[in-house]
């Protein structure tokens, strides 16, 4: 077998595999809460719930206290991959996209180094037994250097994804939290209990969010120094419009000033921030369509007309 019929094999199954993923995608993840709730309340069936706090914290501190495999500890020891971690912000990057701990970062260097001889295996058992391609036997091992030398990005691509995805979550329901932080405050209730009340109310429509409220009231409670839990919060998010509430918040305490019309002001802030991102996503929707329309419409519509 030439080389373009190797490359072939290789692009279907990777093709096959992406749209089992794709299609088992939603039964492996569950379904989505926001997605449910507004479900419900379009069917008129959501009754009044009571008000509790949702303790996502509880999780957060299992995965705190969970330890790290002794295989991939092991693997992260004799290689000494923890100063590389140190030195490349690894452990910034897992909490931005919601892991915490020991555990996830030693498995993170552990697989991100194993991953690249895993696909080298992989591919260097199955093109010579199952393709057979007519290539000399340094061509497929070549060929499965290359591909398994990507699986050391493939982790870190990963991260990457989980992080812009929890940070469009965040980002998205923070201005609902923001106005319920400002009611909060302005009743007579402190940032703590403000923040508890965030945590059970925006739940349902983002978890992290709701940890991280849950996260930032405990260590309120429990560091010496406030100032330390809200950068905590700041870090945990990367968003400037949490890094912008914090600071208010910060200054507030310092100094002794209300933190109404700071946070009054920041939440209009946040919502017409939403707002402009929304219109920029719709003004943007008829470029995009535009090749599609001339691709998959056009065609069509000529074939219609000219037909007859």
């Amino acid at each position: 077998m030439d080389p373009v019929t190797v490359l072939k094999a290789l692009l279907a199954g990777v093709s096959a595999a992406a749209a089992v993923t794709l299609v088992a995608w939603p039964r492996l993840t569950g379904p989505d809460p926001f997605t449910e709730r507004i479900r419900k309340i379009e069917r008129g069936k959501e009754e009044t719930r009571p008000l509790r706090t949702i303790r996502p914290a509880a999780r957060q501190e299992d995965a705190l206290v969970k330890r790290p495999r002794k295989v991939f500890q092991a693997i992260v020891d004799h290689f000494d991959l923890a100063r590389q971690a140190e030195d490349a912000g690894v452990s910034r990057k897992l909490k931005l996209a919601g892991f915490r701990g020991q555990a996830p970062l030693v498995t993170y260097l552990a697989v991100r180094l194993m991953f690249p001889f895993a696909i080298f295996l992989v591919l260097a058992v199955y093109i010579p037994l199952i393709v057979r391609p007519s290539i000399p036997f340094g061509a497929i091992m070549l060929l499965s250097a290359g591909f398994g030398s990507l699986g050391y990005f493939a982790p870190d691509v990963y991260l990457r994804n989980r992080m812009a995805k929890r940070q469009r979550e965040i980002a998205r329901t923070w201005p609902d939290g923001l106005d319920l932080i400002l009611i909060s405050v302005e009743s007579g209730m402190s940032i703590e209990a403000a923040f508890r009340k965030v945590a059970a109310e925006v739940g349902p429509q983002s978890k992290a969010l709701a940890e991280e409220m849950s996260i930032t009231v405990a260590e309120l409670a429990f560091l010496q120094d406030r100032r330390q839990a809200y950068d905590n919060l700041a870090e945990r998010t990367g968003l400037e419009s949490v890094r912008s509430v914090v600071t208010s918040l910060i200054q507030s305490e310092k100094h002794g000033t209300p933190v109404g019309q700071a946070l009054r002001t920041l939440a209009k802030e946040s919502r017409n921030a939403r707002m402009n991102e929304a219109e920029r996503k719709a003004a943007a929707l008829p470029p995009k369509l535009t090749v599609p329309m001339i691709v998959f419409f056009l065609p069509v519509l000529f074939a219609v007309i000219l037909t007859p």
